[in-house]
């Protein structure tokens, strides 16, 4: 039932997505697509948190790192390439990430893991303010929406809500993506490893070869979700990668909830609907979102995702103890 009921929700949610342009404003379609995209971004890094047990807080670099790269090729005039700039922006957050992960994760662990990569990840803000190819301070505005060529048929993405659509693709295919491998045996290695580290290596896993792995399959999924921003917004400066990025994701995991594969994704459209509610409450909208914000972690400290698990699994579990408690009360026939 748990499993056939959240089936159903995912599907009503996906097609309200697709949907949603046909109905709503510019303003909302423009939250939902943005969602989705930290929502994409959540996930990539509780595939460290919440299956690894690594604690970053550079994430945002790295998500800048693939905005930046998408962006100034697309300046370059390289938009016909679109799908193949989508590649090169994952593959350069990618390898960033492992040679970040190459030196830091036999060094540190822990709080000093999350504090190192959140002082490169500031280091790199700063340099690209100071860089004036990519525009300092002000970043680069005016980013186009490409339109590119696949065999005979051409897509134009700056038509209408096209690329509202293309980002409702691109995000289910990271989401599926992200779903194979955390479900797969790569993923149940890895929570493995954080249950037990040294079980772990005592069966004979190499526990930092895989978490190097899945620290760079993180930082390449946070620059493709960069990149698929960068058009998006139509502009990205050095502020897309400050420290508030970086805990983004963070926020959206402990509010949805890490133990769940969902919850990252929950807890992005949780908090973006919260804040379009309070839009209008100017001087207090802080104050409010905060509060209901802390009222959930309080009441749930499982997240979203986890009380409602925890709802379900109650539910059908009352049927099944009537049923035995009947059975239990009928005669014996003789």
């Amino acid at each position: 039932m748990n499993r056939t009921l959240s089936g159903l929700l995912l599907i009503f949610a996906g097609a309200a997505l697709v949907l949603l342009p046909l109905w709503a404003n510019s303003g909302l379609v423009f939250l939902a697509g943005t969602t989705m995209v930290v929502g994409v971004f959540a996930l990539s890094w509780n595939l460290l948190f919440g299956y690894a047990g690594l604690a970053s807080f550079g994430s945002g670099g790295l998500f800048s790192i693939g905005a930046y790269t998408m962006a100034v090729m697309l300046r370059g005039g390289f938009e016909g390439q679109f799908l193949l700039l989508i590649a090169l922006s994952t593959l350069a957050g990618g390898a960033v990430a492992l040679a970040i992960g190459i030196v830091a994760l036999r060094r540190s662990t822990g709080i000093f893991l999350a504090i190192l990569t959140l002082a490169l990840a500031e280091l790199l803000r700063i340099t690209l303010a100071k860089i004036h190819w990519v525009g300092a301070e002000d970043g680069i505005p005016n980013i186009v929406r490409p339109n590119f060529s696949i065999g005979l048929a051409t897509v134009d993405l700056g038509r209408g809500n096209h690329y509202y659509w293309f980002l409702c693709i691109a995000c289910a295919l990271l989401v599926a993506l992200s779903w194979w491998i955390a479900h797969g045996r790569f993923g149940r290695t890895l929570r493995t490893i954080r249950l037990d580290i040294e079980r772990a290596a005592f069966m004979g896993v190499d526990t930092h070869r895989y978490r190097l792995v899945a620290f760079t399959i993180s930082g390449a999924i946070a620059a493709c979700a960069g990149a698929l921003f960068a058009p998006w917004a139509q502009i990205v400066t050095p502020d897309i990668g400050n420290m508030m990025r970086s805990t983004q994701p963070i926020l959206f995991t402990l509010l949805g909830g890490a133990s769940s594969f969902w919850g990252p994704m929950i807890g992005a459209f949780l908090f973006s609907a919260i804040e379009f509610s309070t839009r209008t409450l100017v001087g207090i909208q802080e104050i409010i979102t905060g509060s209901i914000l802390l009222g959930v972690v309080l009441l749930f400290p499982t997240g979203v995702a986890g009380a409602w698990n925890a709802l379900i699994a109650r539910l059908t579990a009352r049927p099944r103890r009537d049923e035995a408690t009947s059975a239990a009360l009928q005669p014996v026939k003789e």
